[in-house]
């Protein structure tokens, strides 16, 4: 299964160029107004119900869950006034988080990671803030961000006393705070391999181990970048971020760091894992080369007990040769031969035991 799902366009494609929708779902697009007191969803047929707000108090925010059209990107660039460039961005899904000022607006990328059973993806989530409106839009079928409507739609919401944004705050900080649910699940994960690798390490684990890596890997490749991100939203001295705000994309900014620090110690803990793996594999190969070489030890003497007896010269007749085996007359020679094989036997046995060989 692919973790992200990458869209781009065919090179020498004019920038600016919005390409033809991929089949699926179409694209579903809400609305919230509000002030610090009150908070209205109005209904949206269209792009052209998605224009700014003209009272001046009230904020905007739209939300465009899915693959939009070119049409849909195109009307809503009219309305908020968005650069071609960046909404090219939005459309090729798999950026890597970014942030750009842009004239009269911000835009900027962030990767929202999330569980599906054992599987990682990562689900692109666009933001284009104004002063007094937010677009954003995420890839993937759920909407990720009913948390912050519901807190809006609360009548105590601390985001309706402050400008759009805060809005964008609260987004980011469910889209970065999204990676400790994941990272709490492969650290499950990671358990579970280390106890297979200490019990029974097989070439399954050596599967598990591989995929881990990989997940780690693709995180990291993608929430890397959105602490840089928040450190490029707070360095900007801009109207669109008010000191209030700022005080809140710091502690944002703190969680981000929270998450790759664990990103980070959970590699080194696949990695060690890996050296763990090949060391209990050495392990048991030694303990299974060890047992086989005690036996074949045990059976040297007996096996030249018994070729010895087996050459059989002069058929055991002194009267043949001074140099014939007696034994081989002996009424108790086999017996007696069985019994010397079994005492030397247990006798290296022991042996090897007291030097605790086996």
């Amino acid at each position: 299964m692919r973790k992200i799902v990458k869209r781009y366009h065919p090179p020498g494609t004019p920038p600016g160029t919005l390409l033809p929708a991929a089949a699926g779902a179409a694209a579903q697009i809400r609305r919230l107004e509000y002030d610090a007191g009150q908070c209205r969803e109005i209904p949206v047929h269209s792009p052209d119900d998605c224009a700014p707000c003209r009272e001046a108090p009230l904020v905007t925010w739209i939300h465009v869950q899915g693959t939009p059209t070119p049409a849909q990107l195109k009307q809503l660039g009219k309305c908020y006034g968005l650069h071609p460039l960046a909404l090219e961005d939005v459309q090729n899904t798999g950026q890597r988080p970014k942030f750009d000022p842009l004239p009269e607006h911000y835009f900027l990328i962030a990767a929202l990671p999330r569980l599906s059973g054992d599987d990682i993806h990562l689900d692109q989530i666009s933001c284009f803030l104004g002063a007094s409106w937010l677009v954003t839009f995420a890839t993937g079928d759920e909407d990720p961000f009913e948390p912050v409507r519901k807190r809006l739609l609360t009548e105590s919401s601390l985001i309706r006393g402050y400008p759009a944004g805060y809005l964008l705050y609260a987004v980011l900080d469910l889209v970065i705070d999204a990676g400790f649910p994941v990272l709490e699940r492969l650290g499950e994960r990671i358990e579970s391999v280390e106890q297979a690798v200490l019990e029974n390490p097989d070439r399954s684990v050596v599967a598990a181990i591989h995929r881990l890596r990989r997940d780690l890997l693709m995180l990291r490749r993608m929430l890397w970048p959105q602490r840089d991100l928040v450190s490029a939203l707070l360095r900007e001295d801009d109207d669109l971020i008010d000191a209030h705000t700022a005080t809140y994309l710091r502690d944002c900014h703190d969680h981000a760091i929270q998450v790759m620090d664990l990103l980070e110690n959970y590699r080194d803990m696949v990695t060690s894992l890996m050296d763990i793996y090949l060391s209990s594999l050495s392990y048991r190969m030694n303990d299974v080369m060890r047992t086989l070489t005690v036996i074949a030890t045990i059976f040297m003497p007996l096996t030249f007990i018994a070729g010895v007896y087996g050459m059989n010269f002069g058929n055991g007749n002194p009267n043949a040769s001074p140099f014939a085996m007696p034994e081989l007359n002996w009424y108790l020679g086999y017996p007696l031969a069985l019994l010397i094989m079994a005492v030397t036997a247990g006798a290296m046995v022991l042996y090897f035991k007291r030097k605790d060989w086996f």
